[in-house]
Order: C-alpha cells, then sequence, then structure tokens
C-alpha cells in the first residue's frame, strides 16, 4: 500500500506511521467528521486502529478476498 500519505487528510500526512494508528479516524482521506462519529456510535470505532482491527470489518474483508 505505496503512498500512504496520499491516504490521509493533509494536516496528517507527516504524521510517523507509528502514530498513525491512534490518529482518529476522520484522519482518512474521504471519511468525514460525520461518518467518524457513525463508526463511533455503530462499532465505538474512534481511531485508525480501532477501523483496521474492528472484527466485522476484517470478517467482511476475509468474505471478500475469499470470494475473489
Amino acid at each position: 500500500m505505496g503512498q500512504i500519505d496520499a491516504k490521509l487528510d493533509k494536516q496528517y500526512e507527516d504524521t510517523p506511521i507509528s502514530e498513525l494508528a491512534d490518529a482518529p479516524v476522520a484522519a482518512l482521506q474521504g471519511v468525514s467528521d460525520d461518518d467518524a462519529e457513525h463508526l463511533k456510535s455503530a462499532f465505538n470505532i474512534k481511531t485508525i486502529r480501532d477501523l483496521g482491527t474492528n472484527k466485522y470489518f476484517l470478517w467482511a474483508q476475509a468474505i471478500a478476498r475469499l470470494a475473489e
């Protein structure tokens, strides 16, 4: 997944990767503050780490890969 900075909002482009996991999920390009609030309400997702390790998202990703 090259060019991680291209996947982030401008203010997070220079954030060290070690800190990005704990950045708000809205730091991801295309995820608005409203989207982030919905993720928090529905799945208690607050950070990029929460999103990347959420069991439902991991299950969906596994199913999608197996379907390829």
